[in-house]
């Protein structure tokens, strides 16, 4: 059965952007957070242009060979320019969290105003894969909503100090089981059940 889950590269303090993040200027200076996509000498089976450490090459391919169709954030969509058109995933559909009108949504991006929504179209794409939740806004959404199975947080040691928080505020607590924790060169994967 399709699950819906969540990964995000995430600073010991919560960010996932820096200060100054925005289209033109992605990250802001929160760039660091992705530093182990190109530290390895693991080539990811999914992203051919990631080089993970062998550590990271396992967590991350099986979760991105899991995913069917994404749903992401309107802020996560404009700071990364839509995405060139496509998806972050290279075979699945994206799904935009937005109630403003997107330009030039390509074949492959839909607009959705709604969480539940937009969930319930994503599953619809991905068949047997999972939906990915991607942006900290779509995830708190989905999360109310009761909507998320497991998330997956890349913790990347190093204190921001400011930035895009990755959860925003809810509306009870949300409990989580640690299902996995791999240590890896400059990220620890730490993988959560919602309970």
């Amino acid at each position: 059965m399709s699950k819906v889950i969540s990964a995000h590269a995430v600073s010991v303090d919560g960010y996932i952007t820096g200060r100054d993040a925005g289209p033109g200027r992605g990250l802001g200076d929160g760039g660091t957070l992705f530093d182990w996509y190109s530290g390895g000498d693991t080539q990811s089976r999914v992203f051919d242009f990631f080089h993970l450490s062998e550590p990271s090459a396992r967590v991350f391919d099986e979760l991105a060979g899991r995913i069917g169709a994404v749903v992401a954030g309107r802020k996560t969509y404009e700071d990364s320019e839509h995405f060139g058109g496509g998806s972050p995933h290279p075979t699945a559909p994206l799904f935009l969290l937005s109630t403003r009108p997107a330009p030039e949504l390509t074949e492959r991006q839909t607009l959705v105003g709604d969480i539940k929504e937009a969930i319930a179209l994503a599953k619809e794409a991905a068949g047997d894969k999972d939906v990915a939740v991607m942006g900290g806004g779509a995830l708190t959404s989905a999360l109310r909503e009761g909507l998320v199975d497991e998330f997956v947080v890349h913790q990347v040691p190093i204190l921001l100090g400011g930035g895009r928080p990755f959860f925003q505020e809810l509306p009870s607590h949300v409990r989580v089981r640690l299902v996995e924790a791999v240590p890896a060169p400059g990220v620890t994967h730490l993988h959560y059940a919602v309970a």
